[in-house]
């Protein structure tokens, strides 16, 4: 099986200079991940316009990191940054699922990137283990519990079946308007058209600076004058100031008792507790709660029996269908999805 984002016969460290045109080697590899990046991004958070964006941003990351690292790791660094985009860490949920790729929302972020790791991405076991960060018996173990089961445990080859077809479908027939933004990313990634651009805006800020408006002297001099104001009445007594007539006061001058005014109201209390995030997100804070269970799990699911005829079966037929991705899903060439 071809790698489609690897460059063959490349083992060198190739310098890529901030602002200078990356070499051809690096554009020829983005060329080839990037229409394999974009579905993986869009079905990784849902939203294709979002997933572009953080596809763009990983380009340009990758651009400025590629020069420290051999050719031979760069497909590992490229999914690695790509997976890493804060805007692919949540997924918009879809109303209505009507595809076998809208149902990919209900994984959780990590089992949903290690099967598009496999799908989308068409890295071979131990690749897309060194992505995530983890051993290939874990990687295998999360890419076992991500396929497609029926509702009593087993596995579900029609449903794998269709995913796959339709994730390769994604890849080949993206829109022509969604090519062009992508290889537009592209280009400005490898010119380094970040850098450019803010250098260019910083060659603009002094001749603004010197052209003041005429009305902003009188604005200036118009606040001055308030804030004097405003000082000279803090000096004021009490019942000189407006509205202190109105205030009440018992046979020692002492003001009523009141209840303390609230600085924040209930909502914005809640938005500035620390703890907002897991407010915010109580299945995230189930998950947290649950997550030694399953690290424990993981790490005994060879020894647990499988004394259970449905759960033997069940795994049975997902360890097939574990074996079914790893044989077939990275099967499609580069040259057959360009």
């Amino acid at each position: 099986m071809t790698d489609p984002s690897a460059v063959p016969g490349a083992r060198s460290v190739s310098a890529v200079t901030p602002g200078a045109r990356a070499p051809a080697a690096l554009a020829a590899f983005l060329r080839g991940v990037e229409r394999r990046g974009a579905v993986l991004a869009e079905l990784q958070c849902g939203d294709a316009t979002t997933g572009d964006a953080a596809l763009a941003d990983a380009m340009r990351q990758f651009r400025h990191q590629a020069g420290a690292t051999v050719m031979d790791d760069w497909p590992r660094q490229f999914w690695a940054v790509l997976l890493a985009q804060p805007a692919l860490k949540q997924r918009t949920p879809v109303a209505i699922a009507v595809d076998a790729t809208d149902r990919l929302g209900e994984l959780g972020s990590g089992p949903r990137a290690a099967l598009l790791l496999r799908l989308a991405a068409g890295l071979d076991q131990a690749g897309a283990a060194a992505v995530l960060g983890v051993r290939t018996q874990t990687y295998r173990l999360a890419l076992q519990r991500s396929l497609p089961h029926h509702p009593d445990g087993r596995a579900d080859p029609h449903a794998w079946q269709a995913l796959r077809e339709q994730v390769h479908r994604r890849i080949k027939t993206l829109p022509g308007g969604r090519l062009d933004r992508l290889a537009k990313a592209r280009e400005a990634a490898l010119s380094g058209g970040s850098t450019a651009t803010a250098a260019a805006v910083g060659s603009d800020r002094p001749a603004a600076m010197h052209a003041r408006p005429a009305w902003l002297m009188p604005l200036l001099w118009s606040l001055l004058a308030l804030c004097v104001l405003a000082m000279a009445l803090s000096f004021l007594p009490s019942s000189l100031k407006p509205g202190g007539a109105a205030r009440s006061t018992d046979a020692s001058g002492a003001l009523d008792e009141q209840p303390p005014a609230s600085r924040y109201s209930e909502e914005a209390a809640a938005v500035m507790h620390r703890d907002f995030d897991l407010l915010a997100d109580p299945q995230g804070v189930a998950a947290a709660v649950d997550l030694p269970f399953h690290a424990w799990l993981a790490a005994r699911a060879d020894e647990m029996p499988a004394s259970d005829p449905v759960r033997a079966e069940a795994e049975t037929g997902a360890e097939a269908m574990v074996d079914d991705v790893i044989e077939t899903a990275g099967g499609e060439t580069s040259d057959e999805i360009d």
